[in-house]
């Protein structure tokens, strides 16, 4: 009889030993090794016991408490070979090593009740109940550790908010959850208190996450005209996502302004602020080009004989502005041939535009009847056809005069490449100024065909391909077709 468990401790080694050898799982070769340790030495106590040289008493507490490493070993190698897979080198989503770890334990447990002596075990049963009151925090985290390890709720990497705080999800452990924060720093969550708390996931079930920016606009401006001006400047915007759309709601009717919530989607959580910050700039630009104003808070207003400093300021930098605007049309090479009178009532007749940098002002292919005049800043000129930019256009610099005089859709895509002041000078404008004097319609499309004969050429070096160039008649055709006259 004393040879079967040293036979059945044997066959358990060999067995470990050559499942361990059929498979790629890292984890469960590790597990298997550590249950073929416990195979081989309780086949080892076996022998002890069988060679009768040990004392009685010794040989009694072997034989007495070598079960229990055949119980661990082979509650250790079931649960390792029934959940892990074999082909794969990975570990099941919903048994991570804690939860695996923690069968194993409980198997064991069971089987030490069933294996040791009535007086040991209700020892261990006192003793059980000391650490359980001694531990309980301790004992709390671990449980609410296993719950979120099977649940799932969350993974590292995710971004959550707990407990009123955002952050990225970077270690779960048996204790507590660490997250780290936007502004770079480590807080750790004890499990216990995550499993009382409501989490917020931004990461599941998918990436795309919504944002709402709140706008507050008088009443004066219609509300579908405030719609449009905002999904007009969030297109193209680079850090939205493209789908679902961007949607923007009348959500209430203030006491001094309706209050519009823009919401937008984005997939990346970590960058919400810069988001928002995105949205905000593309709204006050195109508010201010669109003539829109905010909705300002409701003061009482005292008055009083002699201006402010502030006011008295803010009149001085309004003059000095206007003052750069009347003499933008200066330098436009195209203008030269107009006098300073008839400059005067196009810079009258344009419309001043605000665009921040990285916005689009005009689109290749997308219709237009205007005229551009780069009254301060830098602008980027790009083509569909090349590559990187094509020119850079600086104050004084004109473009779209095609759209003006012919309709033409707008030949090249123009983005402002830094905060940019610009006249836009409309073909109803332009053709007021012509009806005074007629001459001056034919020294205007001579200089642009002048300077769309070099665009072209210029294009031809940088873009296999391009149009052929109409002959100055023909052009001024088109150009008197156009404006009527």
């Amino acid at each position: 009889m004393i040879i079967i468990p040293m036979l059945a401790g044997g066959a358990l080694f060999l067995i470990a030993l050559a499942l361990r050898t059929a498979t790629v799982n890292r984890y469960v070769r590790n597990r298997l090794l550590i249950s073929s340790l416990l195979f081989g030495a309780y086949t080892l106590a076996a022998a002890l016991v069988a060679s009768s040289r040990l004392p009685a008493i010794v040989s009694e507490q072997i034989r007495t408490a070598s079960p229990l490493l055949l119980a661990f070993g082979i509650a250790n190698a079931l649960v390792v070979l029934v959940i892990n897979p074999w082909r794969v080198d990975r570990i099941p989503e919903r048994f991570p090593n804690i939860v695996q770890d923690t069968i194993v334990i409980g198997l064991f447990g069971v089987a030490a009740m069933l294996f040791l002596p009535d007086k040991i075990v209700a020892t261990t049963a006192v003793g059980a109940v000391v650490i359980g009151f001694a531990l309980q925090d301790t004992l709390g985290n671990l449980f609410a550790g296993l719950a979120i390890q099977i649940e799932k709720p969350f993974r590292v990497g995710h971004w959550v908010t707990i407990g009123g705080k955002d952050g990225l999800v970077s270690e779960i452990t048996w204790r507590a959850t660490k997250i780290r924060t936007k502004a770079g720093n480590f807080v750790v969550v004890p499990n216990s208190v995550l499993s009382r708390d409501t989490i917020t996931n931004y990461s599941e079930p998918t990436r795309e996450t919504r944002l709402e920016v709140q706008v507050e606009v008088g009443y004066d401006v219609p509300a579908n005209r405030v719609k449009s001006v905002i999904m007009t400047a969030l297109r193209g915007e680079p850090l939205i996502a493209a789908s679902p759309e961007p949607e923007v709601l009348a959500f209430e009717f203030a006491p001094s302004a309706i209050l519009y919530h823009v919401r937008v989607w984005t997939t990346d959580f970590a960058i919400d602020e810069r988001v928002r910050d995105h949205v905000r700039t593309r709204i006050y630009y195109a508010f201010r080009r669109n003539d829109i104003h905010f909705a300002y808070p409701v003061q009482v207003q005292v008055k009083q004989d002699a201006p402010a400093a502030g006011a008295r300021a803010a009149t001085g930098a309004g003059d000095a502005a206007d003052a750069v605007r009347a003499h933008s049309l200066d330098d436009v090479e195209i203008l030269a041939s107009l006098t300073a009178e008839q400059r005067a009532h196009l810079t009258a007749a344009a419309r001043p535009l605000l665009y921040a940098a990285g916005e689009t002002i005009a689109r290749e292919g997308e219709p237009g009847t205007s005229m551009f005049v780069v009254a301060s800043g830098e602008a980027s000129v790009t083509l569909s056809q090349a590559d990187g930019e094509v020119a850079r256009l600086k104050a004084g610099a004109v473009f779209g005069e095609m759209s003006l005089l012919t309709g033409d859709a707008r030949s090249a895509t123009v983005s402002a490449a830094s905060d940019c002041e610009l006249l836009e000078i409309g073909a109803e404008a332009f053709r007021r100024v012509v009806l005074a004097d007629a001459a001056i319609v034919e020294r205007v499309a001579a200089a642009v065909a002048t300077r769309r004969a070099e665009l072209e050429r210029h294009r031809e070096s940088r873009v296999l391909g391009s149009a052929p160039v109409e002959t100055p008649q023909t052009f001024l055709a088109r150009v008197r077709k156009f404006l009527q006259l």
